[in-house]
């Protein structure tokens, strides 16, 4: 299975993930702190503010929670609209309470950077530039135009011109930063979660076709007695409808089709056996079946030793995960390749190598270091798109290769066989350069005592 037959279609739809109750709850202690610096205020410091109109701006934030409680159910999930719709309100209504408040004199101005940080962490960009291009707007505009705090006696409270620059400084450069911070790292953490996800589905598809083959090897077993038995049925039914040859041609039509079904449940059965009983391989025999759908596409795959052994072909566990990510890199090599995809083995005592080499163009020199996580996205050029129109370059495929080895005990590196940009013919090894180490005891299967069938070793882990 290719990346691009995943379905992540969570991949675009993340804002309605978030529930309207979380929403809410959040809402409720922004008020709760809204009352008690507005009661601390005015009961101990006897500062002088417009009470009727900060607590309207409250009393519209409980309004808003109440109607919406009682409204909408409890596990309602916003659509990226109304999740957006509920961060502007709640960033008009603080910067609302700060105009009333002092405006940046106020040092509860800094919440104006919570708003802004929640939509860079769960909506869209395009949401959270006009989030942060509001915000900015509003924090500007309140440098100027804002209602002074006052004493009782008077006394207007204000900080200096030069502290009042600083703050609006640090405040539109803490909207930017934060806004770049969280977005980064919710969509590094996403992206994690979806190529996770997406590989947790290949393996399953693939242990499916496994079990699968172990189902049909037990219904070919079942099914055999009783077409054994209709055939010796229609066997007698022939030769005592002699005298009625209509009969006796159904009779024969009976028996030739139930040797037909013991032909096509005997090869079906064959190849469950297969895949049921036969655990362990000879590692060559385990690449080739790996590679083999990627065989007839117009690039030759060529298997070859590395160096000389005196030691025998080591026989190796047949997991999914090892075939699967095997087939990934085949993929990919044949792919990019020009002509030709080279795979070489190598073992000695203590491990186990392959490597995947092919003629192409190798790895973009910038992306090596990346290689192998998820979700990497590279401008392509108008030939790249023209040769592989269906590929989208995500990065997918690779990370679930990577992933799925790498859980086999498997250690990864990549490189470039040569300077893709040296003038060299095709059939030249000088293209991308995969190599997997294992080491031995992580996927040699373990030798069986003598007269043990293939498949009933007791420590192989089903």
């Amino acid at each position: 299975m290719s990346p691009t037959d995943l379905d992540l279609p969570w991949q675009e739809e993340r804002s309605t993930f978030i529930r309207l109750r979380t929403m809410i709850l959040l809402r409720w202690v922004a008020i709760v702190g809204q009352i008690a610096a507005l009661v601390v205020a005015q009961s101990i410091y006897d500062l002088q503010l417009p009470l009727g109109l900060c607590y309207l701006a409250v009393g519209i934030s409980v309004m808003g929670n109440l109607v919406a409680s009682l409204i909408f159910p409890e596990t309602k999930r916003l659509s990226e609209a109304e999740n957006f719709l509920m961060v502007m309100f709640d960033l008009l209504q603080l910067c609302f309470l700060l105009y009333l408040t002092g405006g940046l004199h106020n040092p509860f101005s800094v919440m104006v950077l919570g708003p802004v940080t929640v939509s860079a962490v769960m909506l869209s960009l395009r949401s959270t530039i006009v989030l942060n291009v509001t915000a900015f707007l509003l924090i500007s505009g309140m440098v100027f135009v804002h209602v002074p705090l006052h004493t009782v006696e008077g006394e207007v409270l204000q900080i200096p011109d030069l502290f009042v620059f600083g703050q609006w400084v640090a405040v539109a450069i803490a909207l930017v930063f934060l806004s770049v911070y969280a977005r980064r790292v919710t969509t590094e953490m996403n992206a994690m979660s979806d190529a996770l996800n997406a590989t947790q589905m290949a393996l399953s598809r693939q242990q499916k076709l496994n079990d699968l083959g172990g189902v049909v090897a037990a219904a070919a077993h079942e099914l055999g007695t009783p077409l054994a038995t209709i055939k010796l049925t229609s066997a007698e039914l022939i030769e005592e409808l002699d005298d009625l040859p209509e009969l006796q041609e159904d009779a024969r039509l009976i028996r030739a089709q139930a040797d037909r079904c013991r032909d096509i449940l005997r090869s079906m059965g064959r190849a469950g056996k297969d895949d049921l009983h036969l655990r362990r391989a000879p590692l060559t025999e385990v690449i080739r079946e790996a590679a083999e759908p990627h065989e007839n596409r117009g690039k030759q795959v060529t298997l070859e030793p590395i160096g000389e052994t005196d030691l025998p072909m080591p026989q190796v566990l047949r997991h999914p995960e090892v075939i699967h990510g095997l087939r990934n890199l085949v993929q990919n090599a044949v792919d990019f390749a020009r002509s030709q995809v080279w795979i070489e083995t190598g073992w000695d005592a203590d491990r186990i190598t392959v490597r995947i080499i092919d003629d192409g163009p190798g790895f973009p020199p910038q992306l090596i270091g990346r290689i192998g996580d998820p979700m990497i996205r590279r401008r392509r050029s108008e030939a790249e798109r023209r040769a592989r129109p269906e590929y989208e370059g995500m990065g997918l495929g690779l990370f679930i290769a990577k992933t799925l080895l790498e859980r086999s005990g498997a250690e990864l590196s990549f490189a470039n066989g040569s300077d893709p940009t040296a003038p060299e013919p095709p059939g030249t090894r000088r293209g991308a350069v995969v190599e997997l180490v294992w080491p031995r005891e992580a996927i040699a299967a373990p030798e069986a005592a003598p007269g043990t069938p293939l498949g009933e070793n007791p420590s192989f882990d089903a």
